[in-house]
C-alpha cells in the first residue's frame, strides 16, 4: 500500500470516528435535561464538531462546515435557554453561565478562523452564526455582570 493510500485510509477512518463521536455526543446532549450537565456535554460536543469541521475543510466540503456550525449555534442556544430557565439568577449560580460563556467565546474564534478559509460564497451563513453567537455571548456577560452589580454602592448620609 502506498503512503498516499495509507494517509487517505487513515483520513477516512478519522472522519468516520469523528462523525460517530459527534453523533453520540449530540444524542447525549439532546437527552440531557439538566442545564449544567448539558453545558458540560456541549464542551465535548463543540470540540468534536470543530474537529468535524476541520475534516470537512480538508475535503473542501464547505456546505458541511456551514451545517456543523449552524448546529453548534443551535446547541448553544438550547443550552442557554435551559440555563436561564433552570438557573435564572446568574449571581447565585454563575458556574454554568461562566462555562457556557467560555464555550461561546471559543466557538466565535473557531467560526472566525474557518470563515477566513472558506470561499466567499460560503461566508454569509457563517457570518449569521457568528452574529448569533456574539449576541448570546453579550447576553451571557450581561447576565453574569448585570448593571446593578457594576454600580458603585450608595453612600449613607449622616443625620
Amino acid at each position: 500500500m502506498s503512503f498516499v493510500a495509507a494517509c487517505l485510509l487513515l483520513g477516512v477512518r478519522g472522519l468516520a470516528a469523528t462523525a460517530d463521536k459527534v453523533s453520540e455526543l449530540q444524542s447525549r446532549f439532546d437527552q440531557e435535561t439538566h442545564a449544567t450537565s448539558k453545558i458540560k456535554i456541549l464542551d465535548k460536543l463543540g470540540e468534536a464538531q470543530s474537529l468535524a469541521a476541520t475534516h470537512a475543510q480538508q475535503t473542501n466540503d464547505y456546505i458541511s462546515i456551514g451545517l456543523i456550525f449552524e448546529k453548534y449555534r443551535d446547541n448553544v442556544r438550547t443550552a442557554f435557554l435551559a440555563l436561564r430557565e433552570q438557573e435564572p439568577n446568574a449571581d447565585k449560580h454563575p458556574d454554568g453561565y461562566r462555562r457556557l460563556e467560555l464555550q461561546v467565546r471559543r466557538g466565535i474564534r473557531e467560526v472566525d478562523d474557518i470563515t477566513i478559509i472558506v470561499p466567499e460564497e460560503v461566508r454569509p451563513p457563517l457570518q449569521l452564526v457568528r452574529d448569533d453567537l456574539i449576541k448570546m455571548d453579550d447576553d451571557l456577560i450581561r447576565d453574569l455582570f448585570p448593571p446593578h452589580a457594576l454600580a458603585p454602592p450608595a453612600k449613607a448620609q449622616k443625620p
